[in-house]
């Protein structure tokens, strides 16, 4: 990493982050281009690295979003070994906005990777666990992929991980979950 490139160090940069930070209101300030969600947030925070401040630049998402990823992952790695011509599926509108149908195959794919999710969710295959995955080789900061086991990604959330993080006072939970659709559905 070459922290000279890298805006993420630069102090004049750092100062005006903090400007953003403090009239915010809190530690940290979330992504304006990024859409955020009861279940997902991207910001960032000032903390130390290597004994010098940066940008962390951070996507924090609920265990459960991240499981849904990883079965959606997993559907997909199938359908392309069951499907020897699969494609991504790629949902088009037409001129009035309005989704246009799916070709035969695109269709049949979609129901071949439905029913992979719903096995793997019944069997219980993937599980996930709360993590914090740093990436240094990155253009601007340090990279902070979490993963955390809550409900929603709340602004108190994010406030108390960034303070347990430049703390070094974080703890993650290192039991493995799984998830069921239909639990969100009964809620």
């Amino acid at each position: 990493m070459d922290a000279l490139k890298n805006k993420g160090f630069d102090q004049d940069t750092i100062a005006s982050y903090r400007k953003r930070i403090l009239s915010a209101g809190r530690n940290y300030v979330l992504d304006s281009e990024d859409e955020q969600s009861e279940e997902y947030a991207h910001f960032y925070f000032i903390g130390l690295y290597e004994g010098r401040e940066v940008i962390y630049d951070a996507v924090i998402y609920t265990l459960r979003l991240h499981h849904e990823s990883e079965l959606f992952e997993v559907a997909e790695h199938r359908a392309a070994q069951h499907f020897p011509e699969y494609k991504k599926i790629s949902y088009d509108e037409d001129d009035d906005g309005n989704l246009q149908s799916l070709d035969a195959l695109e269709e049949e794919i979609g129901l071949f990777m439905a029913e992979v999710i719903m096995e793997l969710e019944e069997e219980e295959s993937v599980k996930v666990r709360e993590h914090v995955d740093q990436d240094v080789h990155v253009e601007f900061g340090i990279s902070l992929d979490v993963g955390l086991h809550v409900e929603q990604v709340t602004p108190e959330i994010i406030s108390r991980f960034v303070r347990d993080f430049n703390d070094d006072n974080l703890k993650l939970d290192e039991n493995l979950y799984s998830f069921q659709t239909q639990d969100q559905e009964a809620e």
